[in-house]
């Protein structure tokens, strides 16, 4: 009953299938893959179009996985038109999000997310998106340190989120006290963190927002009782193409393409200087923008060197790495982003409630909202790949 229950799932996405995306040496389809995206395809190019009637796709309220952080009607905000935006790729459209498909699909399964912030809100927002298709009794929450596992027990599956925002070992690697001025790696190995990696069938990356912090970054070289250990100071692109480089060996070792799949997903850009979308006034940015940038030529600060070198190191790996591009598509969701409403960490001082720009949150976005779209290209690249995977 459950393979017909598949069955009868995947002949829903019917106008999707075409052949399954195939392996990287062609030996067969992609292990999840039950259809492969339309021919010519490429959902980085397209427009925001408002869609009231199918947005959002679940209620902030409803959905008790969203962090304070994130909440933004609870906290006061007094717009919603955030929510019903929805991404129409140029010639060709997204396929629904199926969340009973999803579930069958990753029966008996783990799934995995490893990064910072931005990751664990898309991580989040597929809770989200999946939880309704669970009764109550039948699923459960729990986060330990570093790790959050969501259980459908039902579906023998869990979804999980591990936090590691630089992947490899850093001072910031505790999960709720992580600030920290300068930022410091170790530069191999990385065995506290992949040990919590191992056995998942579904891994999705990210790591970006924490490398940009400086120009520089810290290494620590040597093991900790090591007394001829001492650190170094390398470019950020540089260093951070070490890491991957060590992600991808580490791929190659413990990871089964015939079983396994593994996505990485690009930069979250962040909006803070309005002068970028053609705002004069001062200290203009995220803050009170109430719609997505119209203009289509519009390119954000994300850095595109940092862009280049993850395309570069992932496209090495000899297990296909599919890379999740929702770097376009978010830097024209200025609107989106948190603003100040959500849970302050430090209580605004005066002053700064003088000037409400001062201390808006450009980085992360408000739930539901454009991390949703991630979690519907996440879906199409897991289920109706491309044979090109770094679309």
């Amino acid at each position: 009953m459950k393979v017909l229950a598949v069955l009868a799932l995947v002949a829903a996405a019917a106008p999707f299938l075409r052949a399954a995306g195939q392996s990287e040496e062609g030996a067969g389809p992609l292990p999840f893959a039950v259809g492969a995206a339309p021919a010519g395809c490429d959902v980085a190019q397209g427009e925001w179009v408002r869609d009231d009637d199918a947005r959002p796709l679940y209620q902030e309220w409803e959905c008790p996985y969203i962090q304070p952080q994130l909440t933004c009607q609870a906290h006061g905000r007094p717009d919603k038109a955030y929510q019903s935006w929805r991404w129409q790729p140029r010639g060709c459209s997204l396929p629904s999000f199926n969340a009973t498909l999803m579930l069958e699909m990753l029966r008996g399964k783990r799934m995995l997310f490893v990064g910072d912030s931005l990751n664990r809100g898309q991580y989040v927002s597929l809770l989200c998106l999946l939880h309704r298709a669970i009764p109550d009794g039948a699923k459960s929450f729990e986060t330990v340190d570093s790790l959050s596992i969501f259980r459908a027990r039902d579906y023998d599956a869990t979804i999980e989120f591990y936090w590691a925002p630089m992947l490899a070992e850093s001072n910031s690697d505790d999960a709720v006290v992580h600030s920290a001025d300068d930022r410091l790696i170790r530069g191999a190995p990385m065995d506290r963190h992949s040990s919590f990696w191992k056995g998942a069938d579904v891994l999705v990356f990210n790591s970006y927002l924490w490398w940009v912090a400086g120009d520089k970054t810290q290494i620590l070289r040597g093991a900790d009782n090591d007394p001829s250990k001492d650190i170094v100071e390398m470019k950020s692109e540089e260093a951070y193409r070490l890491v991957l480089y060590q992600v991808v060996r580490w791929l190659e070792r413990n990871v089964d393409a015939k079983k396994s799949r593994v996505f990485f997903v690009t930069a979250s850009p962040t909006h803070t200087e309005g002068k970028a979308w053609g705002d004069k006034a001062e200290g203009a940015n995220c803050y009170g923008q109430t719609s997505p940038i119209s203009d289509a030529s519009y390119r954000g600060s994300t850095s595109r060197e940092m862009m280049r070198v993850t395309e570069e190191v992932l496209a090495t790996s000899r297990v296909p790495v599919g890379l999740v591009n929702i770097t376009r598509l978010s830097e024209y969701r200025r609107d989106a982003h948190t603003q100040t409403y959500k849970k302050q960490w430090v209580e605004p001082t005066a002053e700064q409630r003088a000037d409400p720009r001062s201390y808006a949150d450009c980085t992360h976005w408000c739930l539901p909202g454009v991390p949703d779209t991630w979690n519907e290209l996440l879906y199409w690249k897991l289920f109706f790949p491309s044979n090109d995977q770094f679309l």
